[in-house]
């Protein structure tokens, strides 16, 4: 089984190379200013520009005005837009691009609901909740809240790194996972032993 991977949190154009020559199936470009690793149209233009074809190139926004984010679609080649804050459904079907919708995992039934609400979604990413923090925090959720057999397409996300990703995946039966903060040297700025790590480590389902 292969696990697909995304590598958020992009900031520098030798990262996301990288990053692709390691595996990863799509990379994260951060557009939240409350963000450490939030990037401009122009730092996103740079790192779209020097991926090979077939990398998905998502976008991360956080109760974002739709204004805004018409604009940085008119300028940065995005294939799938990333809704981390309070979006309904409505809101994330307006741009007609596929999305994901990351939810802060709190209890089990913000899991199911999360997937009967956004029916529509392409997944929905499953992460920890920490109090006014959107993402990248570091932090773990309890993956025993995922019900078995979990129905619906979902990517776990929350504190994964190169240690935890492989008993996550046995845990939750997760075909895709989200990392961000598990393979940076700071804020923003990847690693590539890190990442070279965390790949090798989902290489063996």
């Amino acid at each position: 089984m292969k696990i697909h991977t995304k590598i958020c949190g992009i900031t520098r154009p030798e990262d996301a190379i990288i990053a692709t020559q390691l595996g990863a199936d799509a990379i994260g470009l951060v557009f939240f200013a409350g963000s450490k690793r939030c990037v401009n149209i122009a730092q996103a233009q740079e790192i779209v520009c020097v991926l090979p074809p077939f990398v998905s190139v998502v976008a991360l926004f956080v109760n974002e005005t739709a204004e805004r984010i018409h604009d940085i679609l008119t300028q940065v080649p995005i294939d799938i837009l990333q809704f981390h804050g309070d979006e309904s459904p409505e809101f994330c079907r307006q741009f007609h691009r596929p999305y994901l919708k990351a939810i802060r995992v709190q209890q089990p039934a913000d899991i199911q609901a999360a997937l009967t609400h956004f029916t529509d979604a392409r997944a929905v990413l499953f992460d920890a909740f920490v109090n006014g923090t959107y993402g990248g925090t570091g932090h773990t959720f309890d993956w025993t809240m995922l019900p078995e057999n979990l129905q619906g397409h979902w990517i776990l996300s929350g504190g994964l790194h190169a240690d935890n990703v492989a008993d996550a995946i046995r845990t939750t039966g997760a075909c895709a996972v989200d990392v961000s903060s598990g393979v940076e040297l700071t804020a923003g700025i990847k690693s590539p032993e890190k990442m070279a790590a965390f790949m090798h480590a989902i290489s063996h389902f």
